[in-house]
């Protein structure tokens, strides 16, 4: 899973999954939801991120994988 913020646009991409995205769903306005070719979900796309989700603090917990932070 990856986390990507785009501070020009104040828009979040969560990457849940590699594979590529072939339907997007708006569930709410701005808040679209990708799928892949077998309807499972693989992304979740928010605009105006900083004023739906709390950016300023991720809390990982007792996740089974490798953390890595990134910073650009």
């Amino acid at each position: 899973m990856r986390l990507n913020y785009h501070p020009e646009t104040d828009s979040l991409y969560i990457d849940l999954s590699e594979r590529p995205s072939v339907e997007s769903r708006e569930i709410s306005e701005g808040v679209v939801l990708d799928y892949d070719a077998s309807g499972n979900l693989v992304g979740i796309d928010i605009d105006n991120a900083s004023t739906k989700v709390q950016l300023k603090e991720l809390i990982l917990s007792k996740l089974p994988g490798k953390v890595q932070t990134v910073v650009a």
